[in-house]
């Protein structure tokens, strides 16, 4: 598996307009409540607002140590970043699990000082049933060449198959005509903590959140296997949790 991370140094340079997301995904039409984020540490992810103030993205992406800023771009391509007021970790996330390739609590929110979006994105925290074949739809600000960190900074989005071995704990999605036999579209650096959506009842809603990836046939990579953090597990954490910051999530 590849952690999802990307060189500060590169991404706060004039990022011009690429891919996000490897294997040519499309890319997102304004308006949209995604948001990237870089730490002190020189890493990168994805995440989405789920209240004007409050981002939710994955707790791998914040290790404790580090600061940590959003990132928005003006007309011109040109960064501007704006600073973290504090950030919760969901207790039950253990990094050694992480990185020991195992589900664990991979969610995490971030507070801000000032609102980020007008228009927030709607977690659906009831438990949903997924089957093999069914489509879920991946947003990232990622990567689309593996090792351009240039490549990246453009939210883009692509729409995976679940595998046949969705679960509780975590999902697996792949591009549904390469099958994880060959490259095709997924998660890559930079796309940890992207929102992952369905359509229930005709409006797409946060389902779950990008923890990690492979290349094909499960080597080291990107284009292989996209793995999802499920939300419905960690609901009740994140609604309360935004309670007590002062930002109740969008209903």
């Amino acid at each position: 598996m590849t952690r999802l991370c990307l060189v500060l140094s590169l991404l706060v340079a004039s990022v011009p307009p690429a891919a996000a997301l490897v294997g040519g995904a499309a890319p997102v039409q304004e308006p949209h409540a995604a948001v990237m984020i870089v730490g002190s540490r020189g890493n990168s992810c994805t995440g989405i607002a789920v209240a004007r103030d409050l981002v939710l993205t994955a707790a791998h992406c914040l290790p404790p140590g580090a600061d940590y800023k959003l990132v928005a771009f003006d007309a011109q391509r040109q960064p501007r970043l704006r600073d973290v007021q504090s950030i919760a970790r969901h207790p039950q996330f253990s990094q050694k699990t992480f990185d020991a390739h195992r589900a664990t609590a991979d969610v995490a929110l971030i507070k801000f000082a000032s609102p980020v979006s007008n228009a927030p994105a709607a977690i659906h925290g009831e438990r949903l049933k997924i089957a093999p074949g069914d489509r879920l739809t991946v947003w990232g600000y990622g990567l689309t060449r593996i090792g351009d960190g240039k490549s990246g900074g453009t939210l883009r989005s692509a729409t995976l198959t679940v595998t046949g071995q969705p679960g509780n704990l975590q999902i697996r999605l792949m591009d549904g005509s390469a099958r994880n036999e060959r490259p095709g579209l997924g998660a890559c650096t930079g796309d940890s903590g992207g929102p992952v959506l369905r359509d229930i009842g005709g409006r797409m809603m946060v389902v779950g959140v990008v923890s990690w990836s492979t290349a094909a046939r499960n080597e080291a990579g990107c284009g292989g296997l996209t793995g999802v953090t499920p939300l419905s597990l960690y609901y009740g954490w994140i609604a309360e949790t935004a309670r007590k910051l002062g930002s109740p999530l969008t209903p």
